[in-house]
């Protein structure tokens, strides 16, 4: 029995792929009702985190880079109307199936291509944005797919990619080496390799480390399919920690911009109370800067499958000042927009039935991912929302909304005055744009 190593070359990457095309999800099945998914790739999302513009995707190119089956290609189409976007995977199958996965949803906008990430410099094109989902983790060359993908991204665009926890797949790299050790990983998995592995599984103590720790019933059925492939048949699998990652970015000429689950990446909120930690230990982690923060979120929590992250050219221009430090003529000109994704009948509806059955309306009801907890609104505030369904709208447009709708200090019983309307309004959108429900943008 050799040694065994989990790595692949681009030949055995494309065999792999050729083979076992990912992701498996019949061309008919849409991700219209997906809203956490679309609200993740539309440019939108990262675009205003960085800079408090709400950017308009029409006409703007887009790279899926290792685009498989087409799956998340469709899913960038539906998030970003208007845009071009082009795929590439080195897996001729995979493009085949991605090119009729979208003239199945009658999409013109898309191209595919099969190339190696590596080739990306000879397209010829740069890209305002680039989505790179579930890859580079598996590339022979890890900083090579990084660097070429810097290469062809626009000196403004913005680039989204992520990377398997070494910390938190620990127990799937065991697996991994377990198995490839006898011999199950030597070539393509098929579902006779999967089926060994149910049996090993299965046949296996309770009480095993590796069982308690990596395994599940739904493993066991045909729903659990892709879980096998993925997690305990994946060749070419590697783990990385926070400071492997900001060392990729780093030697590509990258800077870090934002976890794209960020809510769900706060080192504080793994305390009950900051205030009573002991001194040096609160004061360093105040002081941490944003990579030194995930790198001790990650030590004491790895909960996260995927480091994913948004990042742009090391040179870009600095990030926007967040709504907190802006000047009173920067909100009294500023503009509200909702979120794109927000902007759809299901919101709609329920805010409409919110307001005939006089209860709060949830907007975590519809994107749950910028937030772990629900983040309600009262009926005035949801009827003085009503109308950026339709459009964006200055602050004191709906401030003179709020006021007509609750013309009384509901304390006092005395007129509300604008003054009143539009501080109130202000803190409505600063309660609700650090979740990107609602962007504010300065004229």
């Amino acid at each position: 029995m050799s040694a065994f190593s989990n790595k692949l070359d681009l030949e055995q990457m494309r065999q792999q792929f050729d083979s076992a095309p990912y992701p498996r999800i019949p061309p008919e099945q849409t991700p219209n009702n997906a809203y956490n998914d679309l609200f993740v790739h539309n440019m939108v999302t990262p675009y205003y985190l960085r800079d408090r513009q709400v950017i308009d995707p029409t006409d703007k190119l887009i790279l899926d880079a290792g685009c498989g089956t087409g799956y998340k290609a469709l899913t960038l189409a539906i998030a970003n109307p208007g845009a071009k976007i082009i795929g590439i995977d080195l897996s001729e199958k995979s493009v085949e199936l991605a090119k009729k996965r979208l003239e199945f949803h009658k999409f013109d906008n898309v191209e595919f291509r099969a190339m190696s990430i590596y080739d990306l410099p000879e397209l010829g094109m740069q890209f305002d944005y680039i989505n790179c989902d579930e890859v580079v983790y598996l590339l022979p060359d890890p900083l090579g797919g990084m660097q070429a993908m810097q290469a062809v991204l626009k000196p403004t665009g913005i680039l989204r990619t992520n990377l398997h926890s070494g910390l938190q797949r620990q127990p799937f790299y065991r697996a991994q080496e377990f198995f490839g050790m006898l011999g199950l990983m030597e070539e393509a998995p098929t579902d006779e390799h999967r089926q060994m592995v149910v049996e090993t599984m299965k046949n296996m103590r309770a009480n095993v480390d590796l069982k308690m720790r990596g395994w599940n019933a739904r493993m066991e059925t045909v729903d659990g399919t892709e879980e096998i492939f993925a997690n305990y048949l994946l060749a070419g699998d590697r783990g990385f920690s926070v400071p492997e990652i900001f060392e990729l970015m780093e030697a590509s000429n990258l800077e870090f911009l934002s976890m794209v689950n960020w809510r769900h990446w706060n080192l504080q909120d793994l305390f009950r109370n900051m205030e009573e930690l002991p001194g040096v230990v609160g004061m360093g982690i105040s002081m941490a800067s944003p990579g030194e923060q995930l790198h001790l979120f990650e030590l004491l929590h790895p909960g996260h499958r995927l480091y994913d992250f948004w990042c742009s050219h090391s040179d870009a221009p600095e990030p926007a000042s967040p709504i907190d430090t802006w000047s009173e003529d920067d909100w009294q000109g500023a503009t509200i927009h909702l979120h794109p994704q927000l902007r759809i009948e299901e919101a709609k509806d329920r805010l409409f039935w919110s307001l005939n059955n006089q209860q709060p309306f949830d907007f975590a009801q519809i994107l749950s991912l910028p937030t772990k907890a629900p983040i309600p609104i009262d009926g005035t505030v949801a009827a003085t929302l009503l109308p950026l369904w339709d459009k964006p709208l200055p602050l004191k447009e709906l401030a003179q909304r709020y006021k007509t709708i609750s013309p009384v200090n509901l304390t006092t019983l005395e007129a509300l005055t604008d003054d009143d309307a539009f501080e109130a309004m202000k803190k409505v959108v600063t309660y609700l744009e650090p979740f990107l429900y609602l962007m504010p943008e300065r004229n």
